[in-house]
C-alpha cells in the first residue's frame, strides 16, 4: 500500500512516502527549487517520491495533507474579526490568496497530482505527534509538540502507545511559545521562521537581563507550563510585523535593523529569551510526565528545534528516554500525516524494539550513482582523481588533518534542517582557526554561529557530557570537563560580546560553544557506514573522533541536493576539496566559473 504525505503553502512544504508502513522517501521542496524554505506546492518533492519507487499517481493509495485548511481559515477569520478595524491592511493581503488556493487543497492535489483516490486530511498538531511517535522506538511514549500554530493549537501533549496517538491538553493561539519565540527572532534582527536557530546561537554571549520583564510582563507562565502572553505587546494577530512600539518601550529600542551591528544588548535579550523558552519546556515536560506515566518521551513541532532546550530536557526532566523527530518543522508533518493514515486511520499493527528508530537516519532524499556523478564531470570538464572505495576514508581523514575544508556529498539527501553526513562541509575540530573561517570564508554567514560536531557513537562519552545517541543533532551538551581548558577570571572579564570567541575553551575548539556546550551529531556504522569509516580512520590516525560537521551550502541557499549544485557551492566559496562518491576534485584543479562575479555580493556582512 502506497501513502502520499504532503505538507504546503506555509513554510518548509514537503512530501513522504510511506509504503506498507515503511517509510521510503522524503524530501522537502526547497532542496530542488533552491528557494531556502520554498512553501510552494511541493511538486518536485513528490516526483522524485514517486519515481524513486517506480510509481505513478495512479499507484497511490491515500494522499494526505498535515493540516485541515477550513479550520486555519476560520481561525484566520475569527481573529481578524476579533481585532477589527485593526489589520485591515494583514486581512486584504492574507484573504485572497486563501480564497483563490489555500482553502480548496482538495482539488489542487487532485489537480497536480492528477489524483482521483481518497485524499484525507489530518489536524496540524495531530501530524506533528504522529511524526514523533510513530517512528520513535518506543512502544509506548509521551508527546508533546510546540510550534508557532497550526490550526488553532500552539502546543500539545499526549500519549501514543502501539499503533495510535491520542491529544490529551492543548493550548490556543494566540498564546505560543513558538510565536513568542519568533517575535524575539524579529526584534533582534533575523528572519522570522529561518533565523530562530541564530537567536539560540546567539544567547550564550548574553546573560539573562531581561527574563524577569518577560515573564512578569509578555507571559504568564503557570507551574504546570501553561501560559498567556499580554497580547499587547505583540502584532502578529492583525499586523504585519511580530512586535509593536510597547514591546520596543519595554526592551528599550525599535527591532534591530537586519545586518546592523549586534550589541550586547541584543545578546542580553536573545539570552534572556532562551531562558525563558528553556523553562516553559521544562515545565510542560514535568506536567507531561506526571499526567502520562510514561518513561519515554517524544517531540515534534518547530521548538523541538530548540536543541539547547532539548539538551535540558534530557539532562534535567524526569523522562528515562526522549526521541525527536529530525524533521520537527512542517516538513515533518508530512511524514507524521502519512504515518497516521497508515497506523490510525488503517489500525496496522506497530512493532518496535525500544532501541532502532524507523527513521533510518533520515537519509529518505535522493541518492546520485558514481555513473551519473562521472558524467556531470565529463560533461563539464571537470578534473577530478577517481577513489577506491577503501581509499576514501583515509584521503579525506588526511585532507582534514592537514587543516583543509572539504565538500562532502554521499548516499541519500537527510530529510530535515540538519546536515548529517550525506551533503556536509567537514573539518578539523581541533583548529583553533577553523570556526571563523568556515564561517566567513565558507559559509558567509555571521562570526557569532557555532558549529557542530560529529562523533562517532562510542566514543562520544569521552568528549561531552551525555551517555545517549543523538544522531540527528538535536541535543546540546556540555563539553567534557576533562577536554576544556581554563580561562583565567582576569581574561574572561576583558572578553565580551564577540570576542569571546577569540578564546580557546577547549581541545576542540572550533565545535565548543562560548558556554562550553557543543550541538551533538552521533554516527553509527549501520546508518553511514562510509562517514562513520572516515572519522574512524581519523581517530586512529590523529587521535581524534570527533570533526566540524556544517550543512553544505552557504547562507541563505538550501543544503545542495545535486552534484551540479554541490560543484557550483564548491567553486563559489573558498572549500579546499570536494568528495562526490568515488571523485575528489581540488579547488587549485579548477578552472573558474564563467558569468558568476556578482554572486558573492548577495552574501556581504558587515
Amino acid at each position: 500500500m502506497n501513502i502520499l504525505g504532503i505538507s504546503a503553502f506555509y513554510h518548509d512544504s514537503a512530501a513522504c512516502l510511506v509504503q506498507d508502513g515503511k517509510i521510503i522517501s522524503a524530501a522537502q521542496e526547497e532542496r530542488f527549487t533552491r528557494k531556502k524554505h520554498d512553501f510552494s506546492f511541493p511538486k518536485n518533492a513528490i516526483n522524485y517520491c514517486l519515481q524513486n519507487s517506480n510509481l505513478s499517481a495512479k499507484d497511490l493509495d491515500f494522499v494526505t495533507f498535515y493540516d485541515k485548511p477550513f479550520i486555519k481559515f476560520e481561525r484566520i477569520l475569527e481573529t481578524y474579526l476579533a481585532f477589527a478595524p485593526y489589520g485591515i491592511q494583514s486581512f486584504i493581503r492574507a484573504v485572497p490568496l486563501w480564497i483563490k488556493q489555500k482553502l480548496w487543497m482538495k482539488e489542487v492535489i487532485s489537480r497536480e497530482l492528477g489524483f482521483d483516490g481518497k485524499i484525507i486530511f489530518t489536524e496540524h498538531h495531530e501530524s506533528h505527534a504522529a511524526s514523533a511517535f510513530f517512528p520513535s522506538p518506543f512502544q509506548k511514549a509521551a508527546f508533546l509538540t510546540i510550534d508557532g500554530v497550526g490550526e488553532w493549537t500552539t502546543t500539545s501533549y499526549g500519549m501514543g502507545e502501539d499503533n495510535a496517538i491520542r491529544i490529551m491538553s492543548e493550548i490556543h493561539f494566540p498564546h505560543s511559545l513558538g510565536l513568542l519565540y519568533s517575535a524575539f527572532t524579529y526584534y533582534t534582527g533575523f528572519k522570522v521562521n529561518s533565523g530562530e536557530y541564530k537567536l539560540m546561537g546567539l544567547a550564550p554571549y548574553g546573560e539573562p537581563k531581561y527574563k524577569d520583564i518577560i515573564l512578569s510582563e509578555l507571559i504568564d507562565l503557570k507551574e504546570d507550563g501553561s501560559f498567556r502572553l499580554n497580547m499587547k505587546y505583540f502584532n502578529y494577530c492583525t499586523g504585519l510585523t511580530m512586535t509593536n512600539k510597547r514591546f520596543d518601550k519595554l526592551f528599550g529600542g525599535p527591532p534591530r535593523k537586519p545586518e546592523s551591528r549586534l550589541t550586547q544588548r541584543h545578546m542580553d535579550i536573545a539570552r534572556s529569551i532562551q531562558d525563558v523558552t528553556e523553562e516553559v519546556m521544562l515545565r510542560i515536560v514535568r506536567h507531561t510526565h506526571k499526567e502520562t506515566g510514561c518513561e519515554n518521551l517524544c517531540l515534534a513541532g518547530g521548538v523541538a528545534l530548540n536543541c539547547v532546550g532539548n539538551g535540558r530536557i534530557l539532562r534535567e526532566g524526569p523522562f528515562k528516554n526522549i526521541w525527536i523527530q529530525p524533521a520537527a518543522g512542517d516538513a515533518g508533518g508530512a511524514l507524521g500525516a502519512a504515518l497516521f493514515v497508515w497506523y490510525q486511520y488503517l489500525e496496522n499493527k506497530r512493532v518496535v524494539d525500544g532501541k532502532r528508530d524507523l527513521q533510518y537516519g533520515t537519509y529518505l532524499g535522493p541518492k546520485f550513482e558514481n555513473d551519473y556523478i562521472l558524467d556531470y564531470l565529463k560533461k563539464k570538464s571537470i578534473a577530478y582523481t577517481e577513489l577506491r572505495d577503501n581509499e576514501i576514508p583515509e584521503k579525506i581523514a588526511d585532507l582534514i588533518a592537514e587543516q583543509k575544508v572539504i565538500g562532502w556529498l554521499q548516499g541519500r539527501m537527510e530529510f530535515g534542517p540538519r546536515a548529517l553526513g550525506s551533503r556536509s562541509i567537514i573539518g578539523d575540530a581541533r583548529s583553533e582557526k577553523m570556526q571563523e573561517t568556515m564561517n566567513l570564508k565558507i559559509k558567509f554567514r555571521e562570526s557569532f554561529r557555532p558549529f557542530a560536531p560529529t562523533v562517532i557513537k562510542e566514543k562520544a562519552s569521552d568528549y561531552f557530557e551525555m551517555d545517549t545517541e543523538s544522531p540527528y543533532m538535536l541535543l546540546v551538551a556540555p563539553v567534557k570537563r576533562e577536554r576544556c581548558k581554563e580561562v583565567s577570571a582576569c581574561d574572561e572579564e576583558k572578553l565580551f560580546g564577540l570576542k569571546k570567541l577569540q578564546v580557546v575553551r577547549s581541545d576542540i575548539p572550533a565545535v565548543t560553544h562560548v558556554d562550553y556546550s557543543a550541538r551533538v551529531q552521533t554516527v553509527n556504522e549501520e546508518d553511514n557506514p562510509l562517514y562513520y569509516r572516515m572519522i574512524r580512520k581519523f581517530d586512529e590516525k590523529y587521535g581524534c573522533p570527533v570533526i566540524i560537521n556544517t550543512s553544505f551550502n552557504v547562507r541563505g541557499e538550501p543544503i545542495v541536493c545535486t552534484p551540479e549544485d554541490a560543484y557550483l557551492c564548491f567553486m563559489r566559496t573558498n572549500m579546499d576539496y570536494l568528495i562526490m562518491g568515488n571523485y575528489l576534485l581540488e579547488k587549485k584543479g579548477q578552472k573558474p566559473l564563467e558569468k558568476d562575479i556578482d554572486w558573492l555580493k548577495e552574501f556581504e556582512l558587515d
